[in-house]
């Protein structure tokens, strides 16, 4: 616990009072407006209230690593998130070298709109970003006063830790169209579509692919790039669709939206059908690794898995076609891929099937993808690691024999996903040789 001089001062007077009997009366009323000035803040970070004389909050004692009148200063905090809105380490220098000025928490509120403690400022003179600027900064001496420099904090690395394909302590396990923990799909995105009255329609899946990136289908956003991202908003982490888990749940607005430039639907088949959301939290920070938001691996381009492979799906679609509501709650379900020559046969797809589309269904046709699971994954395991092998693009029903669902091939778009998001969380190659079902 640390305390500062001008505090054990007080304590030692208030002290020194409460054992004289004889002390003036005039010198406590002193006392006493002082103390009834430093009104009672919040102490954070498991800081603790001192309070001597009348239960009139004195100090904050602070625990070990943190420092400040209400404890609100992290010590051991090196680097930001995003603007680095919520960053509240001890850095009080600019990027040029000078000393940041103290900040006055007084004016805060008609300032920044905001209280001093929501916005991490203090009796102190570290660097903030409680304006929503570009990165922390703060004031400094300038010719004619006070004028405001960004400091310079290193960000910290997004990815740190991060292993695509691996699941909070459960493998890829195949339950034939029956409810799915989310913990088991944590890669799973649902894409929302916010309308004028601010209610949320549920669009498409996707999946996490980087901690800034979703992977998902063009056809989803039929007005592709002239799309109006900020309608659009993408929750990880979700199991139902009408229930909100705070607990389990990451939120995020959509930044950018990048369409495959060669995406074609005048066939209606859904050629080149993927498309790639940038993901921003309001603080501009991306998605935080926990056991229900992970990032699921992208094959390499020259991954092939042999015909009857074991995959899964995975999605908040329709659970047999002719209804009119979606399945609330994430499920899952086991297919197995289909050679291309039997999906383009005649008595498939025919011509409709390009290279760019692969084919899987259940051996008896009771599991398949149907509508709503568009843009969500089908899920394939190499080595103990779940590749996102296929997007949910298209099908004629759902469940109906020689009509599989048809997904749009990841390797085809290996080095088109790697140009547009610049990288990816490192993975072993996979090896087809050892798959497991």
């Amino acid at each position: 616990m640390r305390m500062r001089m001008r505090d054990v001062l007080m304590v030692l007077l208030v002290l020194l009072m409460s054992t004289h009997c004889t002390a003036s009366i005039s010198s406590k009323k002193l006392l006493s407006k002082i103390l009834a000035r430093k009104k009672a803040p919040q102490c954070l970070n498991g800081g603790r209230s001192i309070s001597l004389l009348e239960e009139q909050h004195l100090f904050c004692l602070c625990p070990k690593g943190f420092s400040g009148s209400s404890c609100e200063i992290d010590d051991s905090a090196s680097c930001i998130v995003g603007m680095g809105l919520q960053y509240r380490g001890p850095v009080g220098q600019t990027e040029s070298g000078r000393k940041c000025l103290e900040w006055n928490p007084e004016s805060s509120r008609s300032v920044f709109g905001a209280d001093s403690l929501t916005l991490g400022l203090g009796r102190h003179n570290r660097c903030r970003n409680p304006d929503y600027s570009r990165k922390p900064w703060c004031y400094v001496k300038g010719p004619s006063g006070r004028v405001k420099e960004y400091c310079s904090i290193p960000d910290c690395l997004q990815q740190s830790g991060w292993r695509c394909g691996e699941s909070s302590g459960r493998r890829l396990k195949i339950v034939g169209g029956s409810l799915s923990a989310v913990e088991s799909h944590p890669w799973m995105a649902a894409v929302f579509w916010k309308s004028r009255n601010q209610q949320r329609v549920f669009r498409c899946g996707g999946s996490l692919i980087a901690p800034c990136w979703v992977l998902t289908a063009a056809h989803c956003f039929p007005d592709g790039s002239h799309t109006n991202i900020r309608s659009l908003l993408v929750v990880l982490g979700k199991k139902a669709l009408n229930e909100t888990d705070q607990q389990k749940e990451q939120e995020f607005r959509v930044t950018e939206l990048h369409t495959h430039q060669h995406f074609d639907d005048t066939n209606n088949n859904y050629n080149n059908d993927i498309t790639l959301l940038k993901i921003s939290g309001q603080d501009g920070a991306c998605a935080v690794e926990s056991n229900s938001v992970r990032t699921v691996c992208v094959p390499p381009a020259d991954t092939s898995l042999p015909d009857g492979t074991s995959c899964q799906i995975a999605g908040y679609g329709k659970e047999q076609q002719g209804l009119w509501y979606y399945s609330q709650y994430l499920r899952e379900g086991k297919v197995n891929l289909l050679s291309q020559e039997v999906c383009s046969s005649d008595s498939y797809y025919g011509k409709m099937i390009t290279d760019n589309m692969l084919c899987a269904a259940a051996p008896d046709w009771n599991v398949d993808t149907c509508k709503g699971d568009s843009g969500g994954p089908l899920l394939c395991s190499m080595n103990g690691t779940v590749y996102v092998y296929g997007v949910v693009s298209w099908g004629e029903g759902c469940s109906r024999k020689f009509r599989p669902g048809v997904y749009t091939r990841v390797t085809n778009y290996h080095h088109w996903i790697l140009q547009r998001t610049s990288q990816l969380p490192k993975t072993h190659t996979p090896t087809p040789t050892h798959l497991q079902e």
